[in-house]
């Protein structure tokens, strides 16, 4: 037995520094995570954030990448898009540049819906534009968000990407 002690006391000793070593850098990491989450909230609650586009799933058609140049402005005063569409147009724009989705409401209905699991349910409703836009964005607390924009003029379409701080610039990484 006082042999078994000699041997283990050292490797308890290791354990035990290892975990002063490690302890502080997991510490660091959940503290990183809760200020992002506290962040997260604030912008969401207070209608002060940008959805920033990676990705598009057409629901005619295949999922495709973006670059950072598309996004979704939301404040308490408008809501700015500036995102590309892909799919089927029930009526055809009289501008071909109108093509995407491009708008600028400032009459609209926000509502934030706490998820069960993870996150926010936010719906948007224009009510100043010719062809109203109903914005549906999933928002988790790690910030990546899925936004689906339907429209009694096209075929519904959804993005997958990520929420930033107003302020940002659009090329910053996620």
């Amino acid at each position: 037995m006082i042999g078994m002690k000699k041997y283990s006391l050292p490797v308890l000793i290791n354990i035990f520094l290892s975990g002063l070593i490690f302890l502080p850098q997991q510490l660091g990491a959940q503290n990183k995570d809760s200020i992002q989450l506290q962040k997260l909230t604030d912008w969401v609650t207070n209608q002060q954030y940008s959805f920033i586009a990676q990705s598009v799933n057409p629901l005619s058609g295949r999922q495709r990448q973006l670059d950072s140049q598309y996004d979704l402005k939301v404040s308490k005063e408008q809501v700015v898009a500036d995102l590309p569409y892909f799919g089927i147009a029930y009526f055809s724009p009289v501008n071909p540049s109108d093509a995407g989705i491009h708008f600028t409401s400032k009459t609209f209905e926000y509502s934030l819906t706490k998820r069960k699991k993870d996150g926010w349910n936010v719906l948007v409703k224009s009510k100043d534009l010719n062809d109203q836009q109903d914005l549906n964005l999933t928002i988790y607390s790690n910030g990546k968000a899925t936004l689906q924009v339907t429209s009694n003029r096209r075929q519904a379409i959804s993005f997958n990407g990520y929420i930033i701080a107003p302020d940002k610039e659009k090329t910053d990484t996620h």
